[in-house]
């Protein structure tokens, strides 16, 4: 276990903002973990589990112990036409896709290059090009941080939704993802439900052809946090009601949606993207240019920019088309998980 104090967590999070915490511990077990967390002089601490740091926003410095989930492993079986899989916590997510086709496995193709790791991937349920993480899960294994005992839960228990999970909601804060578990048809069948795939499935006819075309899609249409600071798809796609969808498209023509449980999926980007703010800046921090859906760091940003522009972006859409965007990114106060919302209603008050 690696231990260090007052550490700027910026190469830590892909935001790569200048931020300290007062603890960094680096956990390459599950031993680790327990240590860190039983330790005396963190004992009355606030804690926080981070994989790649690939999905948040610090706010300010973090005054307690950021953990990072260093757990490392793979394991491969094969029984009844399926593939399971057993990947560590901290495994990188893009690598594992990429690692699994060169092991002949298929299945996770769609879900290329998400930055994370694969502890992180069932707290938002990632999803991309109509595939979600749910789809692909046998079980996730995690540490109580009451009992220290490792619990698994399978996919119907992780009460998976649309970027949510039981790991957002009832499991909040009291446990540490430490692997997952998936299963895959050893039979490979394609998924061409997203458009951009459909319009190619001639010509996909490999897992590796796929691959190759969601890379191609990702890397024309998102900015690589490698180069430039971004948590990726900043808002969440909106569902709203058929009713509300009605209205919007009579007077919104272009405006497109996906029937899903609940009502109709927009795309939160096409919001963003109408209302003119492709480009728009506050501080070091911007709408991407090409992708509206993110917010980059483009010019040593603050926190406090990115919130700035964020809470702008919102006010914009909800002006003009009358739709509450919700953060996909997770937001992380001086002691813990915050929301815009908080953040703002304190600042007006």
């Amino acid at each position: 276990m690696n231990v260090n104090n007052n550490v700027n967590m910026k190469p830590f999070h892909t935001f790569g903002i200048d931020v300290p915490c007062d603890v960094l511990v680096e956990a390459a077990t599950v031993d680790d973990l327990i240590s860190a967390y039983r330790c005396p002089e963190w004992q009355e601490l606030p804690k926080l589990v981070l994989g790649k740091g690939s999905n948040v926003l610090f706010t300010e410095p973090f005054h307690g112990v950021v953990v990072i989930n260093k757990l490392l492993g793979k394991t491969v079986t094969t029984r009844d036409d399926f593939i399971y899989l057993t990947i560590a916590g901290g495994e990188d997510w893009p690598s594992l896709v990429e690692w699994t086709l060169e092991q002949g496995i298929p299945g996770l193709e769609n879900l290329a290059l998400i930055p994370g790791c694969a502890g992180s991937a069932p707290i938002q349920n990632i999803g991309a090009y109509g595939v979600e993480f749910k789809d692909i899960c046998d079980y996730v294994e995690y540490l109580d941080l009451e009992s220290l005992d490792i619990i698994r839960l399978s996919a119907q228990e992780c009460l998976f939704g649309y970027r949510d999970s039981i790991f957002k909601n009832d499991l909040l804060g009291k446990v540490i993802i430490t692997s997952i578990g998936l299963k895959l048809p050893s039979n490979w069948q394609p998924n061409f439900t997203y458009g951009p795939l459909k319009s190619e499935k001639d010509l996909l006819t490999t897992p590796y052809a796929v691959f190759e075309h969601v890379c191609d899609i990702r890397r024309s249409k998102l900015p690589d946090p490698n180069v430039t600071g971004n948590a990726g798809s900043f808002f969440k796609n909106p569902v709203i009601t058929h009713e509300n969808y009605m209205e919007l498209q009579a007077l919104y023509p272009d405006l497109n949606g996906f029937e899903v449980e609940g009502g109709v999926k927009i795309a939160a980007g096409w919001l963003i993207d109408r209302c003119g703010l492709k480009g728009h800046q506050i501080g070091g921090a911007q709408v991407h240019p090409q992708q509206a859906l993110v917010i980059v760091n483009v010019d040593n940003a603050t926190s406090n920019d990115v919130l700035e522009l964020a809470w702008y972006v919102k006010h914009a859409v909800l002006d003009k088309y009358g739709v509450e965007l919700e953060h996909e990114v997770r937001f992380f106060s001086a002691t813990q998980e915050t929301s815009l919302e908080i953040i703002f209603a304190d600042r007006f008050q």
